[in-house]
């Protein structure tokens, strides 16, 4: 069985989604941020990066979100195996979702860990501009690529979580996106919502009966969000 190391509404959410749709069985620990868990000796020996997820494993510990569904399709058949076709269009936007559009909404997220506050305004702007960027280009490979995005699909439950926070943060500073703008995108993560395992993940999580397509804020039955 595997160990979830999470903490509601973050990028756990992403492997939980995927556990969930899979069947596959899991236990959760909770990462308490609110006391700053992830930075616990404890912690740190699973995930040295101190980040949240992480994934215990009979053949150890597991961190980097995108490693780990890489991980978990191969071990499972969730996606497709390396000598399909379509293996080379799953790896280019697993890895664009991971390392462009995540990357990026992170930066977006927590500007004063990257620039000091005087330039904060500006890198708003600036990445806000490159996530309508890269969701377009999500949106097209949605449509292009229906039998890797239509749920259950690894891109598309890594993909709603984000599309979820960018409706949600940064408080107060969100107006730059309107999930209506992707119309392909809008149709999978309401399609991912209405599944059962969908519906179990936002009700472990506190995040409603619409956490992709109208989401709001956590309200977790343990742990915190932010």
């Amino acid at each position: 069985m595997y160990t979830l190391h999470y903490a509601p509404d973050n990028a756990s959410l992403i492997i939980r989604l995927v556990l969930e749709e899979a069947g596959l069985p899991y236990r959760t620990a909770l990462v308490d941020r609110s006391i700053r868990a992830q930075d616990s000796a404890a912690y740190r020996a699973i995930n040295p990066a101190g980040l949240i997820p992480a994934l215990e494993t009979a053949d150890g510990p597991m961190f980097e979100t995108a490693a780990i569904l890489l991980w978990l399709s191969d071990r499972h058949n969730l996606g497709p195996r390396p000598d399909a076709r379509t293996r080379g269009s799953f790896l280019k936007w697993l890895f664009f979702i991971s390392n462009t559009a995540h990357a990026d909404l992170r930066l977006l997220f927590y500007p004063s860990q990257y620039v000091p506050t005087e330039a904060t305004v500006g890198l708003h702007a600036l990445l806000t501009a490159r996530m309508i960027r890269h969701f377009t280009l999500l949106d097209q490979a949605a449509n292009d690529h229906p039998a890797l995005f239509t749920p259950p699909s690894i891109l598309t439950a890594y993909l709603a979580p984000l599309l979820r926070w960018a409706v949600l943060y940064p408080v107060g500073q969100t107006k730059w996106f309107h999930i209506a703008q992707f119309p392909h995108l809008a149709r999978l993560v309401t399609a991912l919502e209405n599944s059962p395992a969908a519906q179990r993940s936002a009700a472990a999580e506190g995040l409603g009966s619409t956490p992709f397509s109208a989401p709001i804020y956590a309200i977790p039955p343990q742990g915190h969000a932010t």
